[in-house]
């Protein structure tokens, strides 16, 4: 059997002090995608690459998770640092994604310092801009990989679903600060100190932004130490022992597993193209319909653009996190039955009648896929920027129960298995008897537990689940990149005509012919609407 030292701690004088803590890293994570996906786009499009090279450079996202998740979480399973197995992960990839968003940001400074030719300089600045793109992503999902796993190792299966919902809120936090810093002029705020442009100075505080929240949590979290894993013929051994691992636990997945991973599937071809492109598409669509065509030669398209999109990303975030605080409550728990409720009596009749018809979290995540389906049916329509807007703006419900919805499902499966005496030894390991009192360990509150079932796992293999979900979600990324690349290169096979035009370039009517944006966004619907089918499918396993 495994061996185990100490025990998980988070500090904090209250449960929401601590869940604050736990997920903080969150607020970091999603602050650098913010900023990567409302700039990055227009950023590379300014460098001169075609929109159809731009969504092969966006292979990265995809291409990271796809290796990144599945192999961190498997090395972070076995680690048997004293520092814990998730947190000296997050701390190095943390540093990796600050020094390479500098990078990013400083890409023509660090090229110019070493190369005079301008041709030269050119090629170069596009190649270190995509490096630095991919070594973000590349550590970013490493970061990501582990925060998710250290919530589900310290929480209980009752507390999954709160666990998921608090990182939710921290996910749109993190957007929040991140968009409305993008909608300000933060070069008349803070002048040249942090760079000469918008984009620079976004970079460096998403940096800072990073290091600092992956600390908090990083100091605030105690993990529970592996001394040594359990020796299992099935364990895969060898040179290629990570790459078996994997393979070998993607091939037994039980069938609830599966049936989320499949659900995750199909709503993330339809969640891609929103994520990368709809900042440009609303800027894009601000610049089509609601500029005038004198008023297109502008100084800073990249940084009007930017902005314009960040104005209703902030708005999409802020509803996304209103909505991770009002959900939960009109939303019936997982293990609702194992509490007890004492509402005020004159409260009691209205919330019991409420609690009758309350949906659980499987109908919600349902309805969800269908709410986003609907709204990416409208985008080629949108002729305002301001119905763009409101378009993304009613995504930030949907997008709340995507982001809350799988992870908790994942969890309380994860932690069912290592709880289940009966498991095989394809699953996450048992416990022995004697190590029954340690599992008290993992609450959160360090109270009595009476039931082994009730508690939260060792969590052996939650870094090999929690990777296999996330091949789940690159796939059908790579797939809508494709998908998007064929869409730009029928439709728009040169530069944005937007970006071109406001840059003063042929001058050519911005608002002829269809968005293709637009388009990947209407063909994502489609998929939106199997994912609601897939996850109506989890009912009957």
């Amino acid at each position: 059997m495994a061996t185990w030292v100490g025990q998980p701690r988070v500090k904090g004088s209250s449960e929401t002090v601590r869940m604050v803590l736990l997920t903080c890293v969150s607020i970091g994570i999603t602050f650098t995608w913010g900023v990567e996906m409302t700039y990055c786009t227009p950023y590379l499009l300014s460098l001169g690459l075609s929109k159809s090279q731009t969504s092969l450079v966006w292979v990265a996202g995809p291409l990271s998770g796809l290796i990144v998740q599945p192999i961190i979480g498997v090395i972070a399973d076995e680690s048997t640092s004293k520092w814990g197995r998730r947190r000296p992960i997050i701390a190095v990839g943390s540093v990796i994604v600050a020094c390479s968003l500098l990078a990013l940001g400083f890409t023509k400074e660090i090229v110019a310092s070493l190369v005079e030719d301008p041709h030269s300089a050119r090629t170069l600045t596009v190649v270190l801009a995509v490096l630095s793109l991919y070594c973000v992503d590349f550590a970013i999902n490493a970061v990501m990989s582990c925060a998710r796993s250290l919530l589900v190792d310290t929480l209980p299966i009752q507390k999954q679903q709160t666990g998921a919902a608090w990182a939710s809120r921290m996910n749109s936090l993190g957007h929040i600060i991140g968009y409305a810093m993008g909608a300000i002029d933060l070069v008349q705020i803070f002048g040249p100190r942090l760079g000469d442009s918008q984009f620079k100075q976004l970079t460096v505080i998403a940096a800072i932004g990073m290091l600092l929240t992956s600390a908090v949590t990083c100091w605030a979290v105690t993990e529970r130490v592996l001394v040594s894993v359990r020796h299992d013929p099935h364990r895969a051994q060898g040179r290629f022992k990570v790459v078996r691992q994997i393979w070998s636990t993607l091939l037994a997945l039980p069938p609830r597993i599966r049936g989320i991973c499949n659900a995750v599937f199909w709503s993330w071809i339809g969640w891609f193209p929103f994520i990368i492109y709809s900042s440009t598409w609303v800027g894009e669509t601000y610049f089509r319909y609601d500029v005038s065509p004198d008023a297109r030669d502008s100084p800073d398209a990249l940084g009007d653009m930017g902005r314009i999109g960040s104005m209703a990303l902030t708005v999409y975030s802020t509803v996304s996190f209103i909505s991770a605080w009002v959900l939960p409550a009109l939303i019936q728990a997982p293990e609702d039955e194992t509490f007890t409720h004492r509402p005020p009596a004159s409260l009691a009749p209205l919330i019991e009648t409420f609690n009758k018809v309350k949906p659980d979290l499987l109908t919600a995540w349902i309805a969800s896929n269908i709410v986003f389906a609907v709204a990416m049916f409208f985008t080629p329509f949108a002729t305002s920027f301001r119905f763009a807007t409101a378009i993304v703006a009613l995504c930030g419900v949907p997008w709340c129960v995507a982001g809350w919805a799988p992870v908790t499902f994942l969890g309380i499966e994860v932690n069912k298995l290592s709880s289940d005496p009966s498991t095989p030894t394809t699953a996450p390991n048992r416990r022995h008897s004697t190590e029954r009192a340690s599992i008290e360990l993992l609450h959160l509150e360090h109270g009595p537990t009476t039931s082994t079932a009730d508690s939260g796992s060792t969590g052996e293999l939650t870094g090999v689940y929690f990777g296999i979900l996330n091949i789940y979600v690159t796939i059908p990324q790579f797939l809508s990149t494709l998908m998007s690349g064929a869409v730009f290169a029928m439709l728009e096979p040169g530069k944005s005509p937007e970006l071109a035009g406001a840059e003063g370039g042929q001058g050519a009517d911005v608002a002829s012919g269809p968005n293709a944006i637009a388009v990947c966004m209407f063909l994502g619907a489609l998929s939106s609407l199997v994912a609601a089918r897939a996850a109506g499918r989890l009912r009957g396993l």
